[in-house]
This record gives structure tokens, C-alpha cells and sequence, in this order.
């Protein structure tokens, strides 16, 4: 079948959504589909940065071609994305199913009209993000709720497939009051890391942290709650005179905030931000050797991250919102808490940090139980199925 996987965004760039499109292209490749995926040149969107000239605009990779297009934006909070050639790349490419990833973008749209015209079957992966966890302010807010009320139903009409990650994403898009598609919930995989450097602590002493640390992994953005991480944290910085934070990942608009937060609070060098962590073996020993990993999120649709917490035996804390408490298992493998909640987030983190024997069975059950339940290759056996339902229609 040729199968177009179109996404804002594409490995090198850096998120879940676009790790997500990547394992999927490669293994249906790896099946004999012809896969080829539809992207723009962006490395990411705030701030707006596109791909060097080292990463070619069209290549092939395990078995699947990649063409990336020319992107534009609307300016300030009417930002959004779009494909410059995408109807005609589609025109070209001729494919007998799209795989659109991502609601309410610029692709999704497109692919509508292209399924209007020729009749070929859309599949649209939905990665939601409710209103109120989006980028931006009241305008930006404004617009979005226009698109829910007027235009996501009839983009939605054209779509054969709708493929959610949890159940909680399914509620949020069914209160958008729209009719949905046939829905089908298919959790992601876990891409697994390599493993530590063999020296021990690699990661706390690449850092020279003086002890224990508590880690956060992903972008630097409005809705990961780390202003709020930072607040939590101070009370255990002032109670433990060896612990650190360090919060890895790259600056989604929020690096500036997190630092002048770190400044008020008079935390100095017990607040780490060292980046973007281009090295897996160091990151795999950051989520080994930490104390607490912590996700504080304001919505996440699923929380990749928590998997490759998990997959350490390491325990996590994280907010009680989105995808979350599916993974982990309502609670049993981490403490949840109410998102944007200081007091309970600050106690959690205490309680935890002091408790080795819950670290130990909260990490283990997520180690043995959790993360065997998300595997890439059972993700696209349930998704060819669902493309040839999708062409059967």
C-alpha cells in the first residue's frame, strides 16, 4: 500500500508526536509498505527554527522516503504552521491512504480536500491537546475555540479512522460536541534507549552535582508546569542541603521564566539546566540514577517520557491530568497529583525523596508491569488493520 505520513514535524526535530511519526514510518517500511513521509523544514515552532542545511529536503531512510517542504506561519498568537507544495506533493505521490498526525493542523485540512477529490481514505492520529493547554494566550485561546466550533467538524467528516492514544483523549475530543469518526485506541510505543555508560553516576558527575537529584526530560513549554516544579522543589532544596534539580530538554519558550523563578527563589546552582541532551547513554543514566523523576505537566495527551522512567525502576511523580493516570496505571506506578498545585506537588516530592521503599515498589511495578504493555511493532499491527479497514470503507 502506499501509505503518506504527513506531520508537522519529523525526526531530527525533537517531541513525542515527532518520535511518534518516525517509528511508525519505519516499521511499516520495514512490512513492504510504501511509506513516504510529508514534513516541513522545521527543527521546532517556538521559537520558529528551521532544519540546517545539513539535513537533506528530500532522503531516504530504512526503506522509506522522506521529502520535507517549505513552511510559513500566521504572525504573533495566530501562529500556525503551514505546508507550502503539499497539495501538489500529494498529487504527485498518488498514496492509497494518508496518515495524518495532529488535530487541527494545517495537513489535516489538506488531506481533507484530498480525500474530497480522489476519495482515498484518511486516517488522522489525533496527539489532542484541549484548549486550555495550548501555547499562547486569550487570542490565541479565541482562535482556537473557533476552530473547535466551526471547522474541526467538518475536517473531522472527511476522516475514515480516528486513532487516540487513551481513553481521557477520546473524552476531550467527544466534548468538543462534533460527530467523531469510527474511534480507535492505540496507545504508543516505547522506543527503547541504550544503555548507561558503564562508570558509575555518569550522569550526576557529568553535571558535578554534589548528591541526589530529581529530573525532569522534555521541552522547556508553557504547559509542562516548571514554574511550578521550581516553587515544589524549593522547600526540599532548603531541607536537603546536597539535592539538585535538573531539568533537561530544549527551550520551548520557557527557559527565560524557569531561570528568572530559580533567581526569586534564591536557588542558585541547585536548579540545573543543561540543554538538550544529545547523548541516550547519558540521558538513560540521568533517569537511572535519579531520585524522582517528574512530570508536572498541565495536560500531556500520553507522557512518553514516563516510560523511559519507568523502564529504569525509577519513581515517578507526576500531574493527574490528560493520559497520565493510564500510564501509570492509575497511581500504582507513580504518585499522582493535581496539576498546578504547589503544596501537593512540594508534599509528594518530600514524601517521596524520604521513602526508599516506595521509590523501590512504585519503580519496580512500573518496570515489570507498565512498560511491557507498550510495544511499537503491537502499534502497527492494530494501525495496518485499521488502514485496511479504512480502505475497505
Amino acid at each position: 500500500m502506499r501509505i503518506a505520513e504527513l506531520s508537522t514535524r519529523f525526526p531530527p526535530g525533537p517531541g513525542g508526536v515527532e518520535r511518534h511519526a518516525g517509528e511508525v514510518a519505519r516499521r511499516l517500511a520495514q512490512r513492504g509498505e510504501a511509506v513516504t513521509v510529508l514534513t516541513t523544514e522545521l527543527y521546532r515552532e517556538f521559537p520558529w527554527q528551521r532544519l540546517g542545511a545539513e539535513v537533506p529536503r528530500t532522503e531516504r531512510r530504512e526503506g522509506y522516503l522522506v521529502r520535507r517542504l517549505p513552511a510559513w506561519t500566521l504572525p504573533g498568537e495566530a501562529h500556525y504552521p503551514f505546508f507550502r507544495g503539499l497539495d501538489r506533493a500529494l498529487a504527485e505521490l498518488s498514496p492509497e491512504l494518508l496518515h495524518v498526525h495532529t488535530y487541527g493542523t494545517n495537513q489535516a485540512a489538506v488531506a481533507g480536500r484530498y480525500h474530497r477529490r480522489t476519495g482515498v481514505p484518511v486516517v488522522l492520529t489525533a496527539h489532542f491537546h484541549p484548549i486550555w493547554s495550548i501555547y499562547g494566550g486569550w487570542f490565541r485561546h479565541r482562535l482556537r475555540g473557533f476552530y473547535d466550533r466551526v471547522l474541526a467538524g467538518r475536517v473531522l467528516r472527511d476522516v475514515s479512522r480516528l486513532v487516540v492514544q487513551t481513553r481521557e483523549e477520546e473524552r476531550l475530543m467527544r466534548v468538543l460536541g462534533v460527530p467523531l469518526p469510527p474511534v480507535a485506541i492505540i496507545p504508543p510505543g516505547r522506543s527503547p534507549m541504550p544503555e548507561p555508560p558503564s562508570e558509575p553516576e555518569a550522569f550526576r558527575r557529568s553535571l558535578d552535582l554534589p548528591g541526589p537529584f530529581l529530573l525532569f526530560v522534555g521541552r522547556l513549554a508553557s504547559n509542562k508546569g516548571l514554574l511550578e516544579l521550581v516553587e515544589a522543589f524549593a522547600p526540599l532544596a532548603r531541607a536537603e542541603p546536597d539535592v539538585s534539580l535538573v531539568v533537561v530538554g530544549e527551550d520551548g519558550g520557557m527557559r527565560r521564566a524557569v531561570e528568572e523563578k530559580v533567581r526569586a527563589l534564591d536557588l542558585g546552582d541547585r536548579v540545573r539546566l543543561p540543554g538538550f541532551l544529545a547523548d541516550e547513554r547519558l540521558l538513560s543514566a540521568a533517569f537511572q540514577e535519579c531520585r524522582l523523576f517528574v512530570l508536572p505537566s498541565e495536560y500531556e495527551a500520553f507522557g512518553l517520557v514516563l516510560l523511559e522512567a519507568l523502564a529504569r525502576g525509577t519513581a515517578v511523580v507526576a500531574s493527574e491530568v490528560g493520559g497520565i493516570p493510564e500510564v501509570l496505571d492509575g497511581g500504582r506506578a507513580g504518585r499522582l497529583v493535581p496539576p498546578g498545585s504547589v503544596p501537593e506537588l512540594a508534599r509528594a516530592l518530600s514524601e517521596l525523596y524520604d521513602d526508599a521503599e516506595e521509590r523501590r515498589r512504585l519503580g519496580e511495578y512500573g518496570r515489570r508491569s507498565v512498560v511491557p504493555r507498550y510495544d511499537w511493532e503491537r502499534v502497527v499491527d492494530q494501525l495496518q488493520a485499521l488502514f485496511r479497514e479504512a480502505g475497505e470503507r
